[in-house]
């Protein structure tokens, strides 16, 4: 049977969960957790917390899953070694420092590969894999035939099955960051994609927000594709969200009707949708919160508490209860996992007329109230005409219940030894006297008008490397595989066929293209999307076969220049930087393809470009302004190249900016940004 994964942002949200019969929970600590608003875990709280849950059999998953700075790298080894000191059953996380502060530090300790790692083909499980994880979170996107393969890789996955879904592929939303510094890969996402964005200008419409997911009600379908968790998203939730959808969760996985109504009363926006899971995307998946849901959330969530007023038995006890003449009372307690306890107390009295009895004694027995174990029964050994005090008796058991809690506690104990070890000991060097240009463009004609002699690379997406001169190139060109597929053989069938042309260099844009790259013979440049924050996830990715490595643009200018560089670290210099990357058009479930204007629109009057990869199936919703840097390079010295993206601009537009970044012009256009790189992210 999967476990069902209950979210937990608070104390109290865990309490509602382990009382709503869930198998297991994951919490974030004060720091590094991708829900940082959330109330989170303080270290004492989180070590009652694993307490709690390990005497009732739990296991609970530490989310340290946000990017990581290099000022933080020994701030983020310090939450690995308190959560193996208090015996986490695993750590949940997308930057590789935490792989590397793990193999070197605390080998024992389990790694789940975070959602934010946009997991989501054979190949992306199985690097996973080779990283040392032992599950894989898929990405939310995936269709059922899909999660069934994926999960029969010999490594686990878990997949949500309630809980709010992103506009934007988990770990590639950067609209947060771009509008406000708000990094959702650093746990403050604001949640534009929820305000009224528009695909028709002049109306107001929320065109990147989606309804909540369910899967509830298809368990049966669910658990046919052999995934090891259920996950139930909702860190930012009030407990009341969090019982009532463990408790759902519980009923659907056993074989019971979930409440659909109920739940969709507790927090919806205007229904549910299981279109990724079904793959049927469109309009009805698209859907916000109005005040009719406010208010019917209102009503109910007071009568939720019954919910998780009550222990959820958790497991069955057995006593052995002995009395006899001259001897101090004894009880023994002991659950079906091999569990004891014995509890001594007074010597028995003489009764006055009528010793106890069995039946008596037991009554006292079954009196297990809010604990989590059920009566199995008692076996009792009682002297003639000796008398135990109720009082007695219920202390006894009091006594025993709590002692088999704390056996339980630790034959469930997972605590691993911890050895500090410096992580950054590793030879950098890679620093660039002066970056190569490289151009990523969206057509052909964009080449028309610029001298390659001294460019590095031409990036363009596979389907046009499809239609290139590759010969005529000259080994500068670079594949730009999909930033997300369903068809991943189908990529490597291409790439094969454009080896056989003279292909040499693909840019990877997860990290399952590292995995493809190497086993093509196929010279790996890890992209943007690979969301290298720090000199130790930098090191990891040439670890991997990372050539080189684009840094993350959510990095400021002097973070990325301090890198430690052990394999060449390039930036985006031009271009429209990505804000979003989503395989439901907002613009097609709108409108139609046919009226695309492939833009979108806010209530300030901001426009959005979007820019379709249709064959490949997704959309990238870009930031309005224009990343222009060509005056400011020096600013990102060290860096060994600088790329330049280009997507709607002409074949003249083309050739003036790479001369501007050449000759180290200043911009002549209307509406640039320096992107992230002096304001930075929170």
């Amino acid at each position: 049977m999967a476990e069902i994964l209950s979210p937990a942002g608070s104390p109290e949200s865990l309490e509602a969960a382990l009382r709503c019969g869930c198998d297991a929970v994951y919490v974030g600590g004060k720091s590094f957790s991708a829900r940082a608003n959330a109330a989170n875990f303080s270290f004492e709280q989180l070590s009652e917390a694993v307490r709690l849950c390990h005497i009732r059999g739990v296991k609970l998953y530490l989310a340290i899953n946000t990017i990581v700075l290099d000022s933080q790298l020994d701030e983020c080894k310090q939450a690995v070694q308190q959560a193996a000191q208090i015996g986490v059953d695993g750590l949940i996380t997308q930057d590789l420092c935490l792989v590397e502060i793990v193999r070197k530090c605390c080998p024992q300790m389990e790694l789940h590969a975070s959602t934010q790692m946009t997991l989501h083909t054979k190949s992306g499980v199985e690097t996973a894999k080779e990283l040392g994880f032992s599950r894989a979170v898929l990405s939310r996107e995936l269709p059922e035939g899909i999660i069934k393969e994926l999960s029969q890789l010999g490594i686990e996955t878990e997949i949500f099955v309630h809980g709010a879904l992103c506009m934007s592929v988990s770990g590639q939303c950067f609209m947060s960051a771009l509008i406000g510094s708000r990094s959702a890969n650093r746990g403050l996402c604001a949640q534009a994609c929820r305000l009224a964005v528009s695909a028709v200008k002049g109306q107001q419409r929320y065109d990147l927000s989606l309804k909540d997911m369910s899967t509830l009600d298809v368990m049966d379908r669910v658990l046919a594709t052999g995934t090891s968790s259920l996950k139930i998203e909702g860190r930012m939730k009030r407990p009341e969200y969090v019982a009532k959808a463990t408790d759902s969760a519980y009923k659907a996985a056993h074989g019971l009707d979930p409440d659909m109504q109920g739940l969709a009363a507790v927090f919806s926006r205007g229904g549910f949708t299981k279109g990724y899971f079904e793959g049927t995307m469109g309009a009805d998946m698209f859907g916000r919160r109005d005040k009719e849901d406010a208010e019917l959330s209102a009503k109910v969530l007071p009568q939720l508490h019954e919910l998780y007023r009550n222990e959820f038995k958790r497991d069955t006890v057995r006593f052995v209860f002995t009395a006899k003449q001259g001897s101090a009372v004894t009880l023994t307690a002991a659950d079906t996992q091999g569990n004891t306890f014995t509890a001594q107390g007074d010597l028995p009295e003489k009764a006055q007329s009528k010793g106890l009895s069995a039946e008596q004694a037991e009554k006292q027995l079954k009196k297990l109230g809010d604990t989590i174990y059920e009566f199995g029964g008692c076996e009792c050994d009682i002297g003639e005409m000796l008398y135990v005090s109720p009082a007695q008796l219920n202390a006894l058991r009091r006594e025993v219940c709590e002692g088999l809690d704390n056996a339980r506690a630790a034959a469930n104990d997972r605590r691993v030894p911890f050895e500090n070890v410096d992580i950054t000991d590793f030879e950098g060097g890679c620093d660039a006297d002066s970056p190569k240009i490289r151009i990523e463009i969206s057509s052909l004609s964009q080449l028309e008008k610029i001298d390659l002699s001294d460019t590095e690379f031409v990036t363009m997406p596979l389907a046009l490397c499809e239609k290139a001169d590759i010969a005529a190139l000259g080994g500068k060109l670079m594949a730009a595989l999909p930033r997300f597929t369903f068809d991943e053989q189908g990529v490597i069938s291409r790439l094969q066929t454009l080896k056989k042309r003279g292909l040499q260099h693909i840019q990877a844009t997860n990290i399952a293209h590292l995995r493809i790259g190497r086993q093509l013979g196929l010279t790996v440049h890890g992209g943007f999307g690979l969301n290298a924050a720090n000199s130790v996830a930098v090191k990891m990715l040439g670890e991997l076969g990372a050539a080189d490595v684009t840094a993350s643009f959510e990095l400021k200018a002097a973070q990325i220049r301090a890198l430690k560089k052990s394999v060449p670290v390039g930036v985006l210099g031009y271009g429209h930087l990505p804000a979003m990357l989503t395989v439901n058009c907002p613009i097609r479930q709108a409108v139609g393809c046919g009226k695309c204007t492939k833009r979108l629109f806010d209530p300030t009057g901001r426009e959005f470009p979007v820019r379709c990869s249709k064959s490949e199936g997704y959309v990238e919703v870009l930031n309005g302004d224009v990343l222009f840097m060509a005056d400011k390079m020096s600013d990102l010295r060290g860096a060994a190249f600088v790329t330049l993206c280009f997507d709607s601009e002409s074949a003249q537009q083309t050739a003036d900016i790479v001369s501007a970044y050449k000759n180290g012009a200043k911009a002549n256009l209307d509406n640039i940004t320096r992107g992230l790189y002096y304001r930075g992210i929170i």
